[in-house]
Parts: C-alpha cells; sequence; structure tokens
C-alpha cells in the first residue's frame, strides 16, 4: 500500500511539474491580465491623452510593446467581456447584449456564457496556474450560481454583483461577494478613494497570505471609468473652475485607477512576484458617454468615431500593452491587428498549452515576440444587440460591423444601408465609400450574413417586437 501511495505521489509530481514547466525546463509565467471599464483609446497618456494624468500606466505601456490596432470584443461590457473570457467572437458568442430574450421567462434578462464555452481560468488552471479574480464578472445570470466566477474556472473568485432579489438570495451591489455567496466584503465609501481601491486592497491581502507555490493567473477587472463609478472621495483632484463637475469627476477617477495599478504592481514588484510575469493592461469596450459626460470633452476615444454602443472605431478600438521582460522589447509600438478572441490562444502559447478548440482567435504571441512569421485573420466581425427600435420602426439596435485589411462595414438596423469606409485614407470613418465601392460593399455584407450563428437569446436582431 505505501509502495502504491508513493507512487501515485511521485507521478502527480511529475504531472505538476510538467504543467509548471515548458518543454525546455523554463518556468511558465504568472500572468496578471488588467481590464478597465469602459476605458477609451485616448484616454491615456501614451494614446495622446493631454489633460487627464495617467503617470504609471504610461510608464508601464513604455516597459513593453504597446498596440495601436487592437480591437475590444464589442463595444459594451458583457458582449466583449464574454470574447475576452472565451475567446469566440461576437457572431458566435453566447452573449451579444447586455441582456437577452429568454424564453422560458418570456423576458428580457442577463445572459451567462454557456458550460460548453471554456472560460481563460478554466484553460489556465488544468496547466498548474492559481486562478484568480477581483472586480467586475457581468458573464453571469446572477440568480445561478453556477455561471459565477468561483464555478468558471477561478480558484479564488471576489466578484461584485448588481442588485438582486429573488425569493431569498438577495445580492446586494454594495458588496463584494467571495466564492460566490461564502463571504461578502462589504464597500465602504468613507474608507476608499473608489471601488478600485477597495478590490486592490482585497488582492494585496490575498497574495500576503498566498504560499507561492505555483504560478498564477491574476484578473483584475477594474470598474473605473464605467458611469456608475461616481461616489468618489477625492473630489477635488482635479479643481478646474472651467471644467463641468462630471468632467472633473470623469478625469479624477483615471488617474485614480491609475494610482492603484501602480499600487498594486509596485507591490507585487517588491515581493519578487514580477520576475516572470506577463502583464497585459486594456479596456473592454470605447469610452463611455453617460451621466452626462461628454467623450469629446477629453476626446476620450481620440480621432474616432463613435463610442461604447457603436460598432464604429471608437467604440470598439482600445488601448492594449504587453510586458514581459526579457521575452518583449522594451518601448515598442506595434500596429498588429487583432481582437479579444486572440487573448485565449495567445496565454495558451504563453503557458505551452493547446487553445480551446471552441476558440476561433489567433495567437499573437509570435508579434510579441518579434517573430516576423504571424498569422492574421481575414477579416474581424462584430454584431451588438440593443434591443430597441427608432420610431420608425427600424431596428436599429442591432449593429453589425465588419474590417477586412483596410475596408470597414457598418450597419445599423436591418433596413439600414450598409456604410463603407477606407481606414488606411479614413480612419475617422467620416467618408461613406458605398456606392463607389458596390463589389466590395457586397462581399462585406456577405460576411455579415456568414459571421453570425443563431443564438435563441438574440435571435430577433435586437427586436423587442414579437
Amino acid at each position: 500500500m505505501k509502495k502504491h501511495q508513493l507512487l501515485l505521489g511521485f507521478i502527480f509530481v511529475l504531472h505538476f511539474v510538467s504543467f509548471s514547466q515548458n518543454n525546455k525546463g523554463e518556468e511558465i509565467p504568472n500572468i496578471v491580465f488588467m481590464l478597465a471599464d469602459d476605458l477609451g483609446y485616448g484616454e491615456l497618456g501614451s494614446y495622446g491623452q493631454e489633460k487627464i494624468k495617467t503617470p504609471f500606466l504610461d510608464q508601464l505601456s513604455k516597459e513593453g510593446m504597446r498596440f495601436t490596432n487592437f480591437y475590444a470584443g464589442n463595444s459594451l461590457c458583457s458582449p466583449s467581456r464574454a470574447v475576452l473570457m472565451t475567446g469566440i467572437s461576437s457572431g458566435k458568442s453566447s452573449i451579444r447584449g447586455n441582456i437577452g430574450f429568454h424564453p422560458e421567462r418570456e423576458q428580457f434578462d442577463r445572459v451567462s456564457i454557456k458550460p460548453k464555452e471554456t472560460t481563460l481560468a478554466e484553460m489556465l488552471k488544468p496547466a498548474g496556474y492559481e486562478t484568480i479574480y477581483f472586480g467586475k464578472w457581468h458573464l453571469d445570470d446572477p440568480y445561478h450560481l453556477e455561471t459565477w466566477a468561483a464555478n468558471r474556472g477561478f480558484d479564488y473568485a471576489v466578484q461584485g454583483q448588481w442588485k438582486r432579489l429573488n425569493g431569498n438570495l438577495h445580492i446586494d451591489s454594495d458588496y463584494d461577494w467571495i466564492n460566490g455567496l461564502d463571504e461578502a466584503i462589504k464597500y465602504d465609501y468613507k474608507k476608499y478613494s473608489c471601488m478600485d481601491e477597495f478590490r486592490t486592497t482585497q488582492a494585496i491581502d490575498y497574495f500576503e497570505k498566498r504560499d507561492d507555490d505555483k504560478p498564477f493567473f491574476l484578473f483584475m477587472s477594474y470598474r473605473i471609468p464605467h458611469g456608475h463609478e461616481v461616489d468618489i472621495r477625492n473630489k477635488t483632484m482635479y479643481n478646474k473652475t472651467d471644467w463641468p463637475e462630471i468632467e472633473r469627476l470623469h478625469a479624477a477617477r483615471i488617474t485614480l485607477l491609475d494610482e492603484q495599478v501602480g499600487r498594486l504592481m509596485r507591490y507585487l514588484e517588491v515581493t519578487g512576484r514580477l520576475d516572470n510575469t506577463l502583464i497585459v493592461f486594456t479596456s473592454d469596450n470605447g469610452g463611455q458617454k453617460e451621466n452626462g459626460h461628454d467623450e469629446q470633452f477629453f476626446k476620450s476615444n481620440g480621432e474616432y468615431r463613435g463610442a461604447k454602443r457603436d460598432l464604429y472605431e471608437g467604440g470598439i478600438k482600445v488601448p492594449l500593452f504587453v510586458i514581459w521582460k526579457g521575452k518583449i522589447k522594451q518601448g515598442t509600438t506595434n500596429n498588429h491587428v487583432g481582437a479579444f478572441q486572440d487573448i485565449m490562444p495567445t496565454l495558451a502559447e504563453v503557458a505551452k498549452i493547446n487553445t480551446p478548440s471552441t476558440s476561433d482567435g489567433i495567437s499573437f504571441l509570435p508579434t510579441l515576440c518579434n517573430n516576423t512569421i504571424q498569422n492574421t485573420h481575414d477579416y474581424l466581425y462584430w454584431e451588438l444587440h440593443l434591443n430597441k427600435m427608432d420610431k420608425n420602426g427600424n431596428d436599429k439596435g442591432f449593429r453589425q460591423a465588419v474590417r477586412q485589411g483596410k475596408w470597414k462595414a457598418v450597419r445599423y438596423g436591418l433596413k439600414s444601408e450598409t456604410e463603407l469606409y477606407d481606414l488606411s485614407k479614413d480612419e475617422t470613418e467620416s467618408i461613406n465609400l458605398s456606392s463607389k465601392f458596390p463589389k466590395k460593399l457586397r462581399e462585406l455584407e456577405k460576411l455579415f450574413k456568414n459571421s453570425s450563428n443563431y443564438n435563441e437569446n438574440f435571435k430577433y436582431g435586437g427586436n423587442t417586437k414579437f
């Protein structure tokens, strides 16, 4: 019996070592993934911002590779995060809007990613990673705990939740919920400058108690600068008398995010946890224009047209920079065209494991490592369901866009004409070329049709009239 137990123990050790090391015997890196909420392409100094101060993030972007042509999975929180977390593009994703229609309930509500869709955590956990999550999840049906982050591959998950009341299940948005409903911590508005300080403190506390016996995958899902994050303590950070109050608060939130990212990174650096660590920073979609905030005040999305919920460049193009000391050349800028579905295969290649078969992304690790052989997408496709119609009955809540090379096609509503833009000459999408290039227009419209799979929760093209 003892020999049998020793043999099993030896096999387990070999199994763990095989996952923790690559085929050259090198340790697989830690991974820190940081996702801002509604941070526009132009809201960091490293991406052209001149008024809002983001010194740490600007410096961090110089320590690796900064991308200028990278796209979110969609232009709204839930559908974009679904693409990121599963590697499945929006036309095939189970989530294509913040809410979808539930036939069994005969109502619109939140839709979760499906069990068959492998998450980043479910992919990395068998490779030997400890998987850790803090922040906004937004990929669940709040009434079903099996859809929460703690049950989708994360060993330790602290997530926020919108306020819900369903029978005896009371989920308060003032609390962060630990590993489902095992434990809750209330957010103290008087103690913390913002929700992200609250969650950064929790992350640091977790690492203070953690035994560093295996690599970690840390996903920090920040709240800033989402329009709902308005109750911050430091409201005089930007004491500009000629700025509207909503704009002063917006700028302060972004600078507070910068401070919290810096705080976390400095802690991990001092404790030696960044020695072999891949760091990724990006945003879930374009900058928002909510609660009276004017996205043009700070040029939140740069020179690009549109904002959050738009499929023009301003709604889907996002900042992205990746740092990996000794692997990625510092201070580089790259115009590689990629999107959120590419994150999963990239992390899989970093971890030396196979990408789940459900993913339709392409690893851009060759680009990160200055390899000249980089596979690319023939085209990128997005669709968004906002579940609304205009007064003329045109379903402009159903939006589609496709980018193929220099060409970009956009359509708002099934009854609308498709717009066509040449991004090589017109990045602001101001000159509609649909009448001049009808052949190319038809080609891209065919991609609209062929890129979208049937989805029972989003099968009406956003049309709420059944």
